[in-house]
């Protein structure tokens, strides 16, 4: 990046949002964007998690870009390896390797009012962009415990989307945290090689069959040489999620043959009664995600294998040891406990044209237009924003939906010309918030009786869509001008009372709040 390097828009990630993003933009005819990557490669959540095991829980031919679909895949639920390749592919087909900025982290972005644009602090620099789509994701920042003691531990630590490979598991003795969709694919994958592996588990998850299997050459074949046999192979199981998703958020009582099934996997897998009732969750099947896998539970069986039913407590030099007082000694510790979903830590680097951090505009929790735009923040939008993961579907279904309402934005932008913004009413936002929550309620996500990483610290569920994909595409099909502000440079904000800015918080200043008894 040039020193005054000015865009016409910035996206930040370069996972599939970012990519989706650019090549989007590319269609609509704007070459003047660039894409800021923290990291040295593409691929986003599937560049940082390599850990042994990484597969996708979304078919192969529905996990995947309906403006490039891949007639290669070679399993119908396809490993981390091959879905990073393919975003390298698309990066390269589509012409975006020119637009991408590597070893670029954002620090800060700030809204700047005189001058009608964002500034962008990056680690290689800073440059100034017309809009700004964030692509950072939900699953980008891995979040650690904070955990009495683990200063004291004498052995390895890591994130299970940080994985040390250079360090050997074989013949340690290792603890695993968690028992996550991450979770449930290393232990099946270590298990053979180390000497004791003692998993921590505070909520058992439903664990159904992995339908996997490997796609056979004749199909490939098929699918390259007439391209509507993938469209339809697609169609099909889309089709059939979109048919769930009543049991999820209208019936969740339907559920219960689902959960009878499960009930049946884990009695055939894991013939200790015991080690059956903690393995066996007391909520509804569908409150957490529900989980696939053929080899977890068999893994659990084996005699190098402990199952704690509580959550870690405190460490002690090598001993880790569980709320029920289960003490072990181990070599290494893998956390697969996930992500800061509802705390992005990004939300702590955009600073709005009244000065305050998204952070602080979502601290009573997030929301925003659409899943798209937040108020008090011009020219910006989320790609995956509050309110749009799925339970049961294709996240690359509900990206390519807010692609649609990202390109209507910047054309609408271009409509109404020279030096514009279109900034979200604080009316708008809550009242799309207040229809999400009213159908929220009763959701499997709210009723199925458990705590899930889809509530946030209120316990309010800001990262579930409430509906089928085939309406939230409806719903962000075009920019409505009436949920937005019009701002023009040199003109006050129309309807908005000036207000005395906050304080930015940042770390530094969470830091001395802490330090002074706030």
């Amino acid at each position: 990046m040039t020193e005054h390097e000015h865009v016409r828009v910035a996206v930040i990630g370069s996972g599939f949002g970012g990519l989706g993003a650019a090549v989007r933009l590319r269609r609509e005819g704007i070459t003047d964007f660039v894409v800021l990557e923290r990291s040295g490669a593409v691929g986003g959540t599937w560049r940082d998690n390599s850990y042994p095991g990484c597969a996708c829980d979304v078919p192969s031919h529905l996990y995947s870009f309906s403006f490039a679909p891949n007639p290669d895949w070679p399993r119908t639920f396809s490993g981390q390896e091959h879905i990073r390749a393919y975003l390298e592919h698309v990066a390269d087909v589509f012409g975006l390797r020119p637009h991408l900025r590597f070893d670029s982290e954002v620090t800060m972005m700030t809204w700047d009012t005189d001058r009608f644009h964002w500034r962008i602090e990056t680690s290689a620099g800073f440059l100034t962009a017309d809009v700004v789509v964030s692509a950072t994701g939900p699953l980008s920042d891995p979040k650690i415990p904070s955990i009495p003691g683990i200063d004291t531990f004498t052995g390895k630590v890591f994130h299970s989307a940080r994985w040390d490979h250079d360090y050997d598991l074989r013949g340690k003795r290792v603890a695993m945290i968690g028992t996550g969709a991450s979770a449930i694919q290393i232990v099946p994958a270590i298990q053979p090689d180390v000497a004791r592996l003692t998993l921590f588990q505070r909520t058992p998850p439903w664990v159904m069959p992995r339908v996997d299997r490997a796609i056979t050459g004749a199909e490939r074949w098929l699918h390259r040489r007439l391209p509507f046999t993938a469209q339809a192979r697609r169609g099909l199981l889309w089709g059939i999620r979109e048919l769930q998703v009543q049991a999820f958020t209208k019936r969740p009582n339907e559920l219960g043959l689902v959960e009878r099934l499960a009930k049946r996997n884990l009695g055939r897998a894991v013939k200790d009664p015991e080690l059956r009732r903690k393995l066996t969750p007391d909520y509804r099947i569908g409150c957490k995600r529900i989980l696939l896998s053929n080899t977890y539970y068999p893994a659990l069986t084996r005699p190098n294998v402990d199952v704690v039913a509580s959550g870690l407590e405190r460490i002690e030099g090598s001993t880790v040891i569980a709320a029920d007082g289960t003490r072990a000694e181990v070599d290494a510790i893998v956390f697969g406990t996930g992500f800061h979903v509802t705390d992005m830590p990004i939300a702590e680097r955009v600073v709005g044209a009244d000065g305050r951090t998204l952070a602080q505009a979502w601290e009573s929790g997030m929301k925003s237009l659409r899943g798209a735009t937040a108020a008090g923040f011009p020219n910006w939008m989320t790609i995956i924003g509050p309110n749009t993961g799925l339970g049961n579907s294709s996240m690359i279904l509900m990206i390519e939906s807010q692609l649609n309402y990202m390109a209507d934005f910047v054309r609408q932008l271009e409509v109404l010309g020279g030096r514009v913004a279109l900034d979200a009413r604080p009316g708008a936002v809550d009242a799309w918030n207040h229809r999400v929550q009213e159908r929220m309620k009763r959701t499997v996500w709210n009723t199925g009786g458990c705590t899930s990483w889809y509530l946030d610290a209120n316990g309010v569920n800001t990262t579930v869509w409430p509906g089928t994909t085939t309406e939230f595409r409806g719903a962000t099909r075009h920019v409505d001008l009436g949920e937005y502000d019009v701002l023009r440079a040199g003109e006050p904000a129309p309807g908005r009372t000036p207000e005395a800015a906050p304080e930015p918080r940042t770390k530094s200043t969470r830091k001395k709040k802490v330090e002074a008894g706030a």
